[in-house]
């Protein structure tokens, strides 16, 4: 079957390039979506891709956006000049690619259409695509939250992450570190691990190979399905939406804590010690001890 459809990566800017309503969604941040890497080869006659800001994340989708278009099927790929716009081209003309770039609105525009022999697909799927990662020992991916390391806010929580029991939640629970440390309790009857990103639940399944752990992809400005009455919750909360700060999502992810936590259940978080949480723990939850202050965050335990 020769392939018809159009496609669209991710969230390009409407002012700088066309988009079919029609055509084929994919994005890793968006329940329901699929993963561009789920696509069958040469599917795609033409694919718009909002390219992500991170080197091998994004070498990685345009990649796989070279494996799914047709032989001559047209890729736009757009990005800020100053998150990795300025380097669309030399990536793009290193598969085999002949570019033409423009610009606007702050970004970079390259089109281009796929050669009958990219080069280097492979190389660039593998580097971006899932692997584990040896200093952790767990699964993940370029592109996820601290996708290599152990995010210093994250190592601080490990720190009273172990004593927990009962039902509990790990939101935004990224590849699982989290998660791993809470279930090292046996007194932990369910955990739900909760990210927004795919990538990052498939990880999760991977590193959180227990009975009583079940993960989802979910968008925790909204309320998970069947999740209430918790005895406790443990968070690094996000604070970054689309690449853009937004303390609005610290703040959703509180009230959300709170919601799906019984009468007395405890909520443990980390946050930036630039995080104006306090108000927003106190108006959720009937007492907030401050669990202390190291390296530029900040540790509370809040009860319902």
């Amino acid at each position: 079957m020769s392939a018809v459809a159009e496609g669209v990566y991710g969230v390009p800017h409407p002012d700088l390039v066309e988009v079919d309503p029609a055509a084929l969604r994919f994005s890793p941040l968006v329940p329901g979506l699929a993963l561009l890497d789920e696509a069958a080869e040469a599917s795609l006659t033409r694919l718009v891709i909002a390219a992500p800001p991170a080197v091998l994340d994004r070498r990685y989708v345009l990649a796989q956006a070279l494996r799914v278009l047709a032989p001559g099927g047209e890729l736009i790929a757009l990005a800020p000049k100053a998150r990795g716009g300025s380097r669309l081209r030399g990536e793009l003309e290193a598969f085999g690619c002949a570019v033409v770039e423009s610009a606007g609105r702050h970004q970079r525009i390259c089109q281009t259409h796929r050669p009958d022999a990219p080069s280097g697909l492979a190389e660039a799927i593998a580097q971006g695509g899932p692997q584990i990662v040896p200093q952790l020992g767990l699964w993940s991916q370029p592109g996820v939250f601290s996708w290599d390391r152990l995010d210093p806010g994250s190592a601080l929580l490990l720190e009273i992450a172990g004593d927990f029991g009962g039902r509990g939640a790990d939101l935004g629970c990224g590849i699982g570190v989290l998660s791993t440390a809470v279930l090292a309790s046996p007194n932990v009857v369910a955990l739900t691990a909760i990210d927004i990103d795919r990538r990052a639940v498939l990880a999760a399944q991977h590193n959180l190979n227990d009975p009583r752990v079940t993960v989802l992809q979910h968008d925790l400005r909204t309320p998970p399905p069947g999740l209430e009455g918790l005895n406790f919750v443990v968070m690094n909360p996000p604070f970054h939406d689309g690449g853009n700060e937004d303390r609005r999502l610290g703040v959703a992810f509180i009230a959300r804590a709170a919601a799906l936590l019984r009468k007395g259940g405890i909520c443990r978080l980390v946050a930036n010690v630039g995080m104006p949480y306090e108000a927003p723990l106190a108006e959720h939850f009937a007492a907030v001890k401050p669990l202390g202050v190291k390296g530029g965050y900040k540790l509370f335990e809040a009860r319902k």
